[in-house]
């Protein structure tokens, strides 16, 4: 589905470089759900900037599906962002002059792509993340928790290959935190959708399938669930994360 290979990236300050990224390799397989994790400056946001083309590259290859998105153009990039990219970020970025409804039909609205079975799937969003009741208000009527199971609905709406989330729980309580994650585990249930999140929270990350660690620029460790449970999962996250410390 996803795969990053050997990927570089550096920003130019003056006279001096700094690289971010040395050399970064991951794959993301279809269904699943991969969280990357790491300390401030270890590249996380930057990955995910690279990996929706919303920055150059240096060197290195990310092919999503069968497409090498170095090799795109700016239109053709367009098109993969809107169509088979889906983004959940941190501050939600609704519109507050739209309805819960028409927020989730907005990547289709910009497409050009609104048909009768669009607005179908917008309504089975609706059912599946448990926000029918609301879908006519407006986002300042919302909690933070259904706004981003909204910002989950429409990043779902065109059918996207891969779902990437930055921080999707940076700004809400424990408890819509919890209702955001179980909304991505419902859509890889009934959706199969496949989702990289970028996050700092092992609460979170522990509901994932595997969380890829970063440290100064490269994977530092990668963790699989497996057969482990949340609990065990997230102990083991916060082992992981102070062994880095030690080291």
């Amino acid at each position: 589905m996803l795969t990053v290979k050997d990927l570089h990236k550096s920003y130019q300050v003056g006279k001096t470089t700094y690289e971010v990224l040395k050399g970064v390799s991951l794959t993301v397989e279809k269904g699943e759900f991969v969280a990357v994790m790491g300390p401030s400056g270890s590249g996380k946001t930057t990955l995910l900037n690279c990996i929706s083309c919303y920055i150059p590259i240096d060197s290195g290859e990310i092919t999503l599906g069968e497409k090498q998105l170095a090799d795109l153009s700016e239109d053709a990039l367009a098109k993969v962002r809107n169509r088979q990219l889906g983004f959940v970020f941190q501050d939600f970025l609704l519109l507050d002059g739209l309805t819960v409804r028409e927020n989730i039909l907005l990547p289709a609205i910009i497409g050009g792509t609104v048909t009768s079975q669009t607005e179908a799937r917008a309504d089975q969003l609706c059912d599946v993340f448990g926000i029918t009741a609301i879908r006519d208000k407006y986002p300042a009527e919302i909690s933070g928790g259904e706004k981003q199971r909204c910002a989950v609905a429409r990043a779902l709406i065109n059918h996207p290959l891969l779902i990437l989330a930055d921080e999707p729980t940076g700004n809400l309580d424990s408890k819509s935190s919890r209702a955001v994650i179980r909304s991505f585990e419902q859509a890889k249930a009934s959706l199969e959708a496949t989702i990289f999140m970028v996050t700092h929270d092992s609460f979170a990350a522990s509901f994932c399938d595997r969380v890829v660690i970063l440290r100064d620029g490269g994977v530092w460790r990668t963790l699989e669930k497996g057969s482990t449970d949340r609990a065990a999962f997230q102990d083991a996250l916060l082992d992981a994360i102070r062994d880095m410390g030690k080291e």
